[in-house]
């Protein structure tokens, strides 16, 4: 059990851009069984098209969150989430997603999980 304040908030995964924060809940997003974590998006932040392996349940904890499907992140495509807002990044489908401000979602899955760019030049583990 943890209250909000007990969350250690560290660095996003490199294979996420730069400027993400993160608090792993539950779990093992690199092995298999569920995880959950929370990811805390700073202004202005944005995650170019990309895959998972798995479904991802995502749930908007506060802020407003953005995403869309397709090859391309397309503001004008997204959908905004404010807060208590849900939805499934379904497996191996292209989505996008991206913040005006800080804003928190909280990750749901099973894993072994990962991250795949549709254009491997947006991958930040290869810059």
């Amino acid at each position: 059990m943890l209250t909000p304040d007990e969350m250690k908030w560290g660095d996003g995964p490199a294979a996420l851009p730069p400027g993400l924060k993160m608090v792993l809940l539950e779990g093992n997003p690199g092995q298999p069984g569920p995880f959950t974590l929370r990811y805390k998006f700073p202004p202005n932040y944005k995650v170019p098209a990309h895959t998972h392996p798995a479904d991802e349940h995502v749930t908007v904890i506060s802020g407003t969150f953005y995403a869309g499907h397709g090859s391309k992140l397309s503001e004008a495509e997204s959908k905004a989430f404010p807060p208590g807002g849900f939805f499934i990044a379904s497996a191996k489908t292209p989505h996008f997603a991206w913040s005006k401000e800080e804003t928190v979602v909280q990750v749901h899955g099973f894993g072994p999980s990962g991250i795949t760019y549709v254009d491997p030049a947006d991958d930040p583990r290869k810059k």
